[in-house]
């Protein structure tokens, strides 16, 4: 492994022309990975592969020299799934060797690299086992399911000294950036307000349904981990399990990880003062759901403040938008979101500024994952788009939002001390309780 390391961090430079990766088929990489040697060959393993895990196995399979060599998955029917979707792409399957126990899986000395795409609730023991194991790591976001385990992968990484990317991906399209850099050159005046959205029309929670015996393949028990043992109901699992406490945290965790970020970016901002929250089912509440479908959160900070508002069920958001980031400045507001940004002049500012609409121009997901790749190999993590601490810090502030809509208090937070003021929240929030024999190992 160490001469293998050795020769990939020489070759780095494989990763250049990103523009050329992002825009070739799997087919057309054929040409590539014949002329490259065994040594140089970077292979991947995939923890959970029925939604973005696997839509981030396509990405790293578009880069030259990546190969796939395992994947993992509690439903026998995903993994069956996946394999033949591998075949369409031309993928080589005799070689894949498959999983149900992700720690058999982190045994396989052929695998350099692992992708997390679980539910929430199983980030964290992946990840750190992972790296644990001498892997690195693809991790999906919410990088964490709770303020405490966000805390405990970051001292993972950091003790294990291992890459890890979080899939919050925005952080590599172009047009993102660009933005940010338009917020930050002070052209938009004071910026008294930023508004963070999310309208989802499409999303809606599942029926109210009996519960029943799990489907043939899925083995429930390993899905369930460390969460609470239930009865198995089709309506908490597989994509709806983020609607649901056990599990995940809702919109909020969902896209807000990803939105709050440039938030938080633009501003320059790591955590917020003070939050509140008002929410409720208010949407489909016939439908099985315990998190929150309409979410209202006010975020403090010294000089501004910070609103996010989700809505299942609605796609007419604030300016029309069914997300956004929008910083509202004294000589105009800068709105933005994955179509692109652009900027409404003040009327009453005599300073006034406007920018015409600049749509996004990359795919956001593969340039993360040529990010991701290009650091593994070059080892240099202060490269990475969205480390862990990164990505720690902004479901940090996803979670302050939930705790505060479920404790129905207004909470302080206190920097120093990183921790709410209201001992009795950090008592029952800060950390998820881990249950079935499973628990998180300190390092």
């Amino acid at each position: 492994m160490t001469s293998r390391r050795k020769f990939l961090q020489n070759s780095a430079t494989i990763i250049g022309g990103s523009a050329l990766v992002s825009a070739t088929s799997n087919s057309a990489f054929a040409i590539f990975k014949n002329s490259i040697s065994p040594n140089e060959q970077l292979n991947v393993g995939a923890i959970g592969i029925n939604g973005m895990g696997f839509a981030d196995l396509t990405s790293a399979l578009k880069i030259p020299g990546v190969n796939v060599v395992a994947l993992c998955d509690v439903d026998a029917n995903v993994i069956a799934k996946r394999m033949k979707d591998l075949e369409k792409m031309k993928v080589d399957t005799s070689k894949i060797k498959t999983y149900n126990d992700y720690r058999q899986l982190l045994e396989n000395k052929d695998v350099d690299v692992v992708i997390v795409g679980t539910p929430d609730h199983w980030h964290a023991l992946i990840m750190m086992d992972a790296c644990a194991a001498g892997k690195d790591v693809y991790c999906e976001k919410p990088v964490g399911n709770s303020i405490g385990e966000c805390r405990a992968m970051l001292k993972a990484q950091q003790h294990f000294n291992k890459v890890v990317q979080v899939g919050q991906w925005q952080r590599s399209q172009q047009h993102f950036k660009d933005a940010v850099d338009y917020v930050q050159s002070g052209v938009l005046g004071n910026i008294r307000t930023v508004k963070v959205w999310c309208y989802q029309g499409w999303m809606k929670p599942g029926p109210v349904v009996p519960d029943t015996a799990p489907p043939a393949g899925v083995d429930y028990k390993t899905w369930l981990g460390p969460a609470p043992t239930r009865p198995f109901n089709s309506s908490r699992f597989h994509f709806n399990f983020r609607w649901f406490w056990d599990y995940a945290g809702g919109l909020m965790t969902d896209w807000g990880v990803h939105l709050l970020d440039y938030g938080l970016l633009g501003m320059k901002e790591p955590t917020p003062k003070s939050i509140a929250a008002l929410g409720g089912r208010f949407a489909y509440p016939d439908l099985y759901e315990e998190t929150p479908d309409t979410l209202t959160t006010l975020y403090e900070f010294d000089n501004f403040n910070m609103t996010w508002d989700s809505a299942m069920g609605i796609d007419n958001g604030p300016y029309n938008r069914d997300h956004g980031i929008a910083y509202i400045g004294n000589n105009g507001t800068l709105i933005l979101n994955r179509g692109g940004w652009e900027v409404i002049e003040e009327r009453q500012s005599k300073n006034k500024v406007s920018k015409p609409f600049v749509a996004s121009s990359d795919n956001g997901l593969d340039k993360h994952w040529e990010n991701f790749i290009s650091v593994v190999k070059s080892r240099k993590k202060e490269e990475l788009h969205c480390p862990v601490s990164a990505a720690a810090n902004v479901a940090t502030v996803a979670q302050m939002g939930n705790i505060a809509f479920r404790s129905g208090k207004k909470l302080e937070w206190d920097a120093a001390k990183e921790k709410f003021t209201d001992e009795s929240v950090n008592k029952k929030y800060m950390m998820k309780e881990y249950r079935n024999g499973y628990k998180l190992k300190s390092v």
